[in-house]
């Protein structure tokens, strides 16, 4: 990583009054504009001792925040935002706080919504261009989904920058995860060779929670706060017959955050299998072998998996992708359960196996409190960035400040889970399961 990474493009100089300055300053509110404020990446003590002793300059993201002086004039700004990707809770929420903020705060009263995603540019679709008002959206934050619709999959980025023009879009706002934001970038360096004034602003969108450099995405809290509702139940499940086995397929395509914070905010999960862990399901120390010494015990036992966990069992087989060209997983969760009623059934043991993927249902739902607040802030911090000319970045959250980082930075690398952090720590200790389930023959 360089400083320059870390640097954030704007589209030139900031000439116009901000419409916050009359409202904050004749109060004398402790609101701080933004000049030059920065966050700190490294938050150990001795980890800025070692960049002072080195000389070094600590890396750092810029602070978000308001901004006195900003780039476009308000009575003459058009905002477009998208929604694109799996559906994720929060994404209403994020809508709603984004018109609110631009018609209330800086008096843009030009907002439109692209429906169903990048395909909305494209006019073959023929998807109708929505307008949006505080009217409009007032009711939305209290439903799942998103009013706009989403996709997956590429579209011509040449499309989508000449219908910006044709739309006389100043503003363009992108919710969604790692798919989206590359294809936010790409907009981008398509305005940027044709030298368009034109603001591209991420708001990054991912259940998953593996958006790199953000301590968390929106929605994740909501998903993990279902999900442990659902633990509670497959507990239940579990416990209701002898040798009772539950196994909780949860999201989590590349990183199992979802299942680890479950797991750990309802206290009854004997298993987590995430895609970070290696495990054998045969032989001495296996998975399998694991799970017949607590049946054993206990006489139940309840996994829960993330989507990723165990592809290695799927070597040599075809892998489909989706729209967007991500590799779609197996289903670990219906492997696992034909595994284990094999061995059981070998060991004449007798158990009784319960599967439950409840994915659809969790990312459908509305966002909790914190959540919705969360996103409240993300969708104001975006707004104030992206009116002062900011572009090419996403807003994120780090060391308990809000930020704002260049796009290329956050999709350099997906975020996962440390399995030698203390978060994977805290998983082993809640759940008692093995540090290692590799079984003997493979050490």
């Amino acid at each position: 990583m360089t400083h320059k990474d870390f640097e954030v493009e704007e589209l030139g100089e900031k000439i116009f009054d901000s419409p916050l300055l009359p409202v904050l300053q004749p109060y004398k509110t402790k609101t701080r504009f933004i000049e030059n404020d920065r966050v700190l990446f490294e938050s150990l003590f001795n980890e800025l001792e070692n960049c002072q002793t080195r000389g070094e300059v600590p890396f750092s993201f810029e602070k978000a925040g308001p901004h006195k002086k900003i780039f476009f004039n308000p009575a003459s700004t058009k905002v477009a935002l998208v929604t694109c990707g799996g559906l994720c809770p929060g994404l209403n929420n994020v809508i709603r706080s984004l018109v609110n903020q631009l018609y209330y705060r800086y008096n843009v009263n030009n907002i439109i919504g692209i429906q169903y995603g990048f395909e909305g540019f494209i006019k073959k679709y023929n998807h109708p261009i929505l307008q949006l008002t505080p009217e409009s959206v007032d009711p939305v934050h209290l439903f799942g989904g998103t009013i706009l619709g989403s996709s997956r999959g590429n579209q011509n980025i040449g499309e989508i920058v000449d219908r910006l023009c044709e739309l006389e879009v100043n503003i363009l706002f992108c919710i969604g995860g790692d798919g989206t934001q590359h294809g936010a970038h790409a907009i981008y360096e398509e305005i940027k060779r044709r030298n368009l004034k034109i603001s591209v602003a991420g708001i990054p969108k991912t259940i998953d929670n593996d958006i790199n450099m953000i301590d968390k995405s929106f929605g994740f809290e909501t998903a993990f706060e279902k999900a442990g509702e659902i633990i509670r139940f497959a507990h239940n499940e579990a416990k209701g017959a002898y040798n009772g086995i539950a196994i909780l397929k949860l999201m989590g395509r590349n990183s199992g955050f979802i299942a680890a914070y479950a797991a750990l905010s309802i206290q009854e999960a004997n298993f987590v299998l995430v895609p970070e862990m290696d495990f054998d399901l045969d032989g001495r120390g296996g998975f399998l072998e694991v799970l017949k010494q607590r049946l054993e015990n206990r006489h139940h036992a309840l996994i829960v998996v993330a989507e990723g966990a165990g592809q290695k069992f799927f070597e040599g087989e075809k892998f489909e992708t989706d729209a967007s060209g991500n590799r779609k997983n197996k289903d670990i969760g219906l492997y696992l359960k034909e595994k284990i009623t094999e061995y059981f059934h070998s060991e004449s043991i007798p158990v009784n196996i319960k599967y439950i993927d409840p994915s659809y249902i969790i990312r459908s739902a509305p966002a909790n409190a914190n959540d919705s607040m969360f996103c409240g802030q993300l969708a104001q911090h975006a707004v104030h960035a992206a009116m002062a000319g900011k572009t090419d970045f996403v807003v994120g959250h780090w060391n308990h400040h809000f930020t704002i980082l260049p796009i290329p930075i956050a999709i350099s690398k997906q975020k996962k889970i440390d399995v030698d952090d203390e978060l994977w720590w805290n998983v082993l200790e809640t759940t008692g399961q093995p540090v290692s389930m590799v079984s003997d023959r493979q050490k």
